[in-house]
């Protein structure tokens, strides 16, 4: 057999390995779920009528502000999603089975690719049924073409790969479960501070920078302009350097934590 063939075939089996995990225990992924689909209620049902405010110069009413909230809702729930994938891998180096991988006739790397394998489908299954639930309540992107639908589905995707990849590399250095959860929850926290809620110009000056220089925010305005149609401008670059940095960063941690003893 190949060694193509070979890590293929390991990764594969990597891969229904962390799947029937996410089976076996779905109490952490609807913990996680559930936190995107309850800010987007809360957002729209009782916020939704003070934040609109601050958008289109104040005139915007509920349902355009459904429209400016969901992009950002979607990318907070893969932030949301790949939590998890932070903690499966602690739980993988700190339990010992790690260590009996190193003893058996494996590809090195399958177990690195199930894990980021597995946690991109969760992503998108997740950010498939928040979309639900947002169309359910209001939100249409009627006016996006099939390429710019695409586009945005494509954009979603590497976003959750970059994510994965930087939550692996969080889940290799912790020394628990509970701290990879800790060590992971930048990734909840700076969609809060980005431009989903409210324009960038609406902040603070002083706030401003923070929101604006940051990987959520490029990329949140490039969804929005796919599916909504508003300007993109540079933010769609931006928004795919950051996930390709991003990649890389936490593919070279990921590995060099790896590489290591085990704990």
């Amino acid at each position: 057999m190949s060694s193509l063939s070979l890590a293929v075939r390991d990764s594969s089996t990597m891969l229904r390995r962390n799947l029937l995990h996410a089976r076996r225990y779905p109490s952490l992924t609807l913990n996680l779920l559930l936190t995107p689909i309850v800010l987007l209620l809360l957002f729209v049902y009782v916020f939704g009528d003070v934040m609109s405010a601050g958008i289109g110069g104040g005139g915007a009413d509920r349902s355009e502000y459904i429209a400016y909230v969901v992009p950002g809702i979607l990318l907070m729930t893969i932030g949301g999603t790949v939590v998890g994938t932070a903690v499966s891998v602690s739980n993988d180096m700190t339990e010992g089975i790690i260590a009996r991988f190193r003893t058996m006739a494996i590809h090195r790397g399958s177990v690195l690719i199930g894990h980021v394998i597995g946690s991109v489908l969760q992503s998108v299954a997740s950010v498939a049924l928040v979309g639900a639930v947002a169309v359910a309540i209001g939100f249409r992107a009627t006016n996006a073409t099939a390429l710019e639908w695409l586009a945005a589905f494509g954009l979603l995707a590497l976003v959750a790969l970059a994510l994965t990849w930087i939550a692996v590399g969080m889940g290799m250095v912790s020394p628990n479960a509970e701290a990879a959860s800790n060590n992971a929850l930048p990734l909840i926290v700076l969609p809060l501070i980005s431009s989903a809620f409210v324009p960038v110009d609406a902040m603070p000056g002083w706030f401003q920078p923070i929101a604006q220089y940051q990987p959520f925010t490029p990329a949140i305005e490039t969804l929005r302009g796919l599916l909504l149609g508003t300007g993109i401008g540079n933010n769609g670059w931006l928004a795919v350097a950051w996930c390709l940095g991003l990649s890389v960063l936490g593919y070279a941690w990921s590995k060099a934590s790896f590489n290591r003893d085990p704990k």
